[in-house]
């Protein structure tokens, strides 16, 4: 293993509701000495500013952590890595929208030389986008509030 991205094994991301499994193996990013992976609740309970953070903070400080967690060194993704992980953290947006010509174009636009790289900024819009375009919006929409 030459030490670059694609050839450590990859690790699969986790939500705040999922912790990781525990395990008795080693894995081996682990028998390499390489650092363990934190679950996205305990680094959000690391950082005290959002102790007393709005749901929506944490929200967005979840965001940051799961593009941070799975970026490069340099804080950046490439276009493929962004639509995985687009796919699988963010999927009760995604799910069932692929019939939508919105939700088709955001995503052709990944597929577009998927190895160039975007930003958290970026990924941000992407998010937005495709949170914009989502049917589970319309369904957060017609929730009705109670006091």
């Amino acid at each position: 293993m030459c030490g670059c991205r694609a050839s450590v094994p990859s690790t699969k991301q986790y939500s705040v509701n999922q912790p990781a499994p525990a395990s008795t193996k080693k894995s081996p990013a682990a028998a390499a000495g390489m650092p363990k992976r934190t679950s996205i609740a305990k680094q959000l309970a690391s950082i005290k500013g959002l102790g007393k953070g709005s749901d929506l903070e944490k929200a967005f400080a979840t965001a940051a952590l799961v593009y941070n967690n799975a970026a490069d060194p340099e804080g950046k993704l490439s276009k493929a890595e962004t639509k995985s992980l687009l796919q699988t953290q963010f999927q009760g947006f995604i799910q069932g929208q692929e019939n939508k010509p919105k939700y088709r174009e955001i995503i052709s636009t990944l597929d577009e030389e998927s190895e160039n790289k975007i930003d958290f900024e970026d990924f941000m819009i992407l998010l937005v986008s495709l949170t914009l375009t989502s049917d589970l919006l319309q369904e957060i929409k017609n929730m009705k509030t109670t006091k």
